[in-house]
């Protein structure tokens, strides 16, 4: 029978990393933590156990800094690491950089991070993202992260809970091989008792708020129950449990059917030569081959005019994309802005552009100048919603990571909300590059002076010279298709990073 013995005496405030006196922490009007005092010694290995709603996880968000205790006094040595339950490995960052974020951040002190990665046994995936790990890889990574930002002070909040108990067995003797080898003073939020009694070497009952039992339990427990009878048998068949086995499926290609689209566009010129022969008026719809040869024959003029407009758009695109994040971002964090200016950003959008164009006329004349401006004020909008979605969309619990590093208001843009707000924004620049286009056209049908392809289209039609402006109006389709696909396969190509 196991004999569980009281704690010694409480050491010198001096050698505890962590210390805590008559803490207080009410939320919602509901008393949380009730006259907390507590002192972890320096290397010390401390589980918190308690009843659902206890109070544990508050207790340790109160250590990390995360919340503000109504009264009493919290002193940590040092900031600490938290490893949250769910983790938070940000999807957009490989398993090597997830545990780089500290040092990214100024919050780093600990192990570096190959050496954390290879602490935990995952160096063989440094260069895998979280989609791509098992929830037992991407606990790892968790603590391999909290492992290099923190030298002294480690606090888990039940990063074992998602296991299952064959893989939770090994990761508790591996964390307990770990903790030896580091000697970092180490907090562990837990409901299963055998963890606690075999993990750590002090254990506190924290129940209704408060902590009614310390117990001594070093060199008490052991790892498994699975140790005699029917249990001990299904031990054995089942084995040890493997959380760094990763079977990807069978990588299947994609299933890119190109026959319905080609069919669709020979079907579409079929037609189109049908229409044609049947009508029998060039200069109300030439054939395709009478298109291809001005296109042919105007070659230089045609691809010249092309380059003008697909600067313009370009242009007008980086344009359009930079002022909608620099408006979206201040209205995506403060909702009472977004209200105040909701009135001329509905009124902007709903206003043609081609009503503008006069007035950018008599303003800023004629010239590259206004036409990069009309294309960009034709892509602003959708991006401008997509970084507003985009950022608000960003999940709370990053935030709560990113204050547990400490992070300033800009390291939390660059390397939290932009990064996060990446896909949405995405999507919303490829309708944008499609709107900048129709802007800069929009503008060469005002100014003669910018001979692009709306320029081409409009001439010819004076000239009824409809081959010509087929011509023109088949490069403009082309140059926007392309334009979207490229956007598009950059979209594809970071969601499939994140998993999606």
């Amino acid at each position: 029978m196991t004999t569980l013995h009281a704690a010694p005496p409480v050491p010198d405030a001096a050698d505890s990393p962590i210390r805590l006196e008559h803490v207080c922490v009410r939320l919602g009007g509901e008393q949380i933590l009730d006259d907390v005092t507590l002192d972890v010694r320096r290397g010390e290995f401390l589980a918190l156990i308690g009843p659902s709603g206890g109070g544990k996880s508050t207790l340790l968000r109160v250590i990390a800094g995360l919340l503000r205790p109504e009264r009493g006094v919290v002193a940590t040595r040092s900031q600490p690491a938290l490893v949250f339950q769910d983790y938070r490995l940000l999807p957009w960052r490989t398993a090597l950089r997830n545990v780089k974020l500290p040092a990214d951040l100024g919050s780093g002190g600990g192990t570096s991070a190959p050496e954390a990665l290879h602490l935990v046994g995952m160096d063989a995936y440094a260069g895998y993202f979280p989609a791509e790990l098992s929830g037992g890889m991407r606990a790892r990574v968790a603590l391999a992260r909290a492992i290099a930002q923190s030298g002294d002070v480690l606090l888990l909040d039940e990063p074992f809970a998602a296991l299952d108990a064959l893989v939770r067995e090994r990761f508790n003797t591996e964390l307990r091989h770990l903790h030896e080898k580091t000697g970092r003073t180490t907090v562990l939020v837990t409901h299963s008792i055998r963890e606690a009694v075999w993990l750590a070497d002090r254990v506190a009952v924290l129940r209704g708020g408060k902590i009614v039992e310390i117990l001594d339990t070093r060199g008490e427990g052991r790892a498994s129950a699975y140790t005699e009878g029917l249990e001990a048998h299904l031990r054995g068949v089942l084995g040890v449990g493997d959380s760094t086995r990763l079977r990807a499926a069978a990588s299947r290609p994609e299933r890119v059917s190109w026959g319905l689209p080609l069919l669709a566009i020979a079907l579409g010129f079929g037609l189109w030569q049908l229409a044609a022969v049947r009508l029998n008026q060039p200069l109300l719809l030439p054939t395709p081959a009478a298109v291809w040869a001005k296109l042919v024959a105007g070659e230089a003029v045609l691809f010249g005019a092309l380059w003008i407009t697909a600067r313009t758009a370009l242009l007008g695109t980086l344009l359009g994309a930079l002022a909608g994040v620099l408006i979206g971002y201040p209205l995506a964090r403060w909702r009472a802005l977004e209200r105040f200016l909701s009135p001329f950003i509905v009124a902007s959008q709903s206003t043609p552009i081609v009503i503008l164009a006069p007035l950018l006329v008599s303003w800023l004349g004629y010239g590259l100048l206004p036409s990069v401006i009309v294309s960009a004020l034709s892509a602003l909008y959708p991006v401008l919603i997509a970084v507003i979605v985009g950022v608000r969309e960003v999940d709370r619990t990053y935030h709560e990571l990113f204050s547990s590093l400490r992070a300033t208001f800009w390291q939390r843009l660059t390397h939290l909300e932009l990064p996060g707000a990446l896909p949405v924004m995405l999507g919303g620049l490829r309708l944008a590059a499609s709107l900048a286009l129709i802007g800069a056209v929009v503008w060469e049908f005002t100014d003669s002076n910018q001979r692009g392809l709306g320029f081409q289209v409009q001439q010819a039609g004076t000239y009824y010279d409809k081959a010509t402006q087929f011509a023109a109006i088949a490069l403009l389709v082309l140059f926007g298709v392309a334009l979207y696909s490229l956007v598009t396969l950059l979209e594809q190509r970071v969601m499939r990073r994140r998993g999606r």
